[in-house]
């Protein structure tokens, strides 16, 4: 029996090197993209694809039998909306597309918790929430988008679902841990930001790459997951200044001495963005110093699991003090922490 034929897209980012590693030891046929010019293993085949390009996007599908699309442009900025959004929500219509011409039967889409983030609490908030209809960023507004159409596009010739991780971390992770360490290497993590302990999700790659192998395995017409989307987290609510917290701890960094008021920091994001939007902002990994992001961090956004449990027949397998401890080990042999700070 021959192998089953896989095409991940984001293949160079960090949860796409997760996933093709995780696909290659499942024994599939890995097709990898990227617009990269190569990616961290030579033993699949790999094309490099602008999935802004319809007609390369759609050879690329040719002889698949599913896609796990994970290109996204992660832009919490108020800035660089038209790429965004060509990327986004453009780019997976492409995918869309190019699998009705293909005849590509299966769909899995990496989404995002943020879709149906409204700048207001949500503790313990389940599938049944609507898609945010208040403005927050162009990243989260090009992924409703796309959720939406991935979802309406499921029916008897492709099988969709979109799965929706919250603050994904890991090793090899390239924009939330970095920006973290960044500043505390720099001595300039001294402070968090608010003052109440919001809770907050997180989601450890390798269980959000083991999602997807479920969701992959079970998606076809008439499925329970078909058509559907599906929080993926650790199912471990923590206020995010405490995660950050084990984090340095993990990595022997000094502690945060205290918090900045909310308002402060919104109002430094505010002078951020308008700094970079009259400089000419560019697509690139976010700092963190977005009204989004604080916005983030100073709410409670925690979800329910149990319908991907339920449905996927998946269940993390990796809690938050052992995916800490693996990301704090993965970094402190990479030499990530190589010049930092002690105090």
């Amino acid at each position: 029996m021959s192998k089953q034929s896989v095409v991940v897209t984001g293949a160079a980012g960090f949860v796409g090197r997760h996933l093709v590693d995780a696909l290659v030891q499942a024994d599939y046929d890995v097709v990898a993209s990227d617009i990269t010019p190569r990616i961290h293993r030579q033993d699949v085949r790999y094309e490099r694809v602008d999935i802004r390009d319809l007609e390369a996007v759609t050879r690329l599908l040719e002889g698949a039998d599913g896609v796990i699309h994970n290109a996204s442009m992660v832009h919490t900025r108020d800035t660089c909306v038209a790429d965004v959004w060509a990327i986004n929500h453009g780019g997976t219509a492409h995918m869309l597309r190019a699998c009705r011409a293909q005849h590509v039967p299966r769909f899995v889409y990496v989404s995002s918790g943020s879709v149906v983030y409204q700048g207001e609490d949500i503790e313990a908030g389940d599938e049944s929430l609507p898609y945010c209809r208040i403005p927050q960023a162009p990243y989260a507004e090009s992924k409703i988008a796309a959720e939406q159409d991935v979802l309406a596009a499921s029916d008897d010739d492709l099988a969709s679902v979109a799965l929706r991780p919250h603050v994904i971390f890991g090793p090899h992770d390239g924009r939330f841990l970095p920006a973290i360490l960044e500043r505390a290497n720099a001595g300039r993590l001294r402070y968090g930001v608010g003052r109440e302990n919001k809770l907050s999700d997180f989601t450890y790659v390798e269980n959000l790459v083991d999602a997807c192998l479920a969701a992959l395995r079970r998606v076809e017409p008439g499925a329970a997951c078909a058509g559907k989307p599906y929080f993926i987290t650790n199912g471990e609510p923590m206020a995010f200044w405490d995660f950050v917290g084990r984090m340095l701890e993990a990595l022997d960094l000094p502690p945060i001495r205290g918090r900045v008021p909310y308002a402060v920091a919104y109002g430094a994001a505010a002078v951020a963005e308008a700094f970079k939007g009259l400089r000419g902002d560019t697509l690139g990994a976010d700092t963190g110093l977005s009204r989004f992001a604080i916005r983030y961090m100073c709410t409670h956004h925690y979800f329910r699991i149990e319908a991907a449990e339920r449905d996927l027949g998946w269940t993390p397998a990796v809690d938050l003090r052992e995916g800490i401890a693996r990301t704090a080990q993965f970094l402190k042999q990479s030499g990530a922490m190589a010049g930092r700070r002690s105090a």
